[in-house]
């Protein structure tokens, strides 16, 4: 099942919120190179190269369906590529993610890896939601434990590679990183109801489950998903408070390392 821009979309003020935090801490200079791990469909890295003067900026992303999105949006000194963000190598000027490593595994491997396409002087700046314990995302894996979806699935259930604060703080350290920011913040979002905390989960944390299933058991799984969220919030408005992490360092002009 591939990433569906318009279904992604639907909640798109709320999930460009955190971008304006994430730009914050980006130390603005002209004329860097900049890569956008995750740049989905391209409008925030057209606002990332906007923001950033005489700077080439590439956004990279893995999904065509949200590349042929981007893909309108290229100019001079911004252009789009399909690849895989945990093989992207390279030295930049500013190593850019926002909402994309959550979906690559291992990070006490991968943030050391992205941490070392950093330029000397230059810094990663990263925003990634850290919201895989809230009750919308533990039903999923509720249900997907459940028959009949457990046996449709093999047992497979998406566990989060996603860290503590602290661990990422020392692994920017241990990096060689300065200059950290690492911290936890709470977006919240107000919703219609219960339906409204479903259509934003299938945009993003259940499209691994849809994808091993079929579309008839899509809908039943989507059916006692939508029973369980009204279970938890049978009336609205209700709060939907997003989690996420954000996170920045700077690599030195000489690094040094750390033992």
């Amino acid at each position: 099942m591939p990433w569906d821009p318009d279904r992604y979309h639907q909640f798109k003020k709320e999930r460009s919120a955190p971008f304006e935090d994430l730009f914050r801490l980006v130390k603005v200079r002209p004329g860097m190179r900049v890569i956008d791990l995750g740049c989905g469909t391209g409008e925030l890295t057209r606002e990332l190269a906007d923001r950033l003067p005489d700077s080439r900026v590439t956004g990279i992303d893995s999904s065509p369906e949200m590349l042929e999105r981007a893909e309108l949006l290229r100019r001079p000194g911004l252009d789009f590529v399909q690849g895989d963000l945990a093989q992207v190598s390279g030295e930049w000027d500013l190593v850019f993610s926002n909402a994309a490593i959550q979906w690559v595994s291992d990070h006490e491997r991968l943030i050391p890896r992205l941490f070392n396409l950093v330029a000397p002087g230059g810094q990663l700046v990263v925003q990634l939601p850290s919201n895989h314990n809230h009750p919308s995302h533990q039903l999923i894996r509720q249900i997907a434990s459940e028959e009949p979806f457990c046996t449709a699935l093999g047992g497979w259930q998406r566990h989060s590679p996603v860290l503590s604060i602290e661990q990422y703080a020392d692994l920017l350290y241990r990096s060689g990183g300065e200059d950290l920011q690492v911290f936890e913040k709470i977006y919240p979002h107000i919703l219609a109801g219960a339906d409204a905390i479903a259509d934003w989960t299938s945009g993003t944390a259940l499209v691994p489950y849809f994808e091993r299933l079929s579309p008839e058991m899509r809908e039943q799984f989507m059916e006692s998903y939508r029973q369980a969220l009204r279970q938890l919030w049978p009336a609205g408005p209700v709060l939907y408070a997003f989690r996420r992490t954000l996170f920045a360092a700077v690599r030195p002009q000489r690094l040094t390392a750390v033992g």
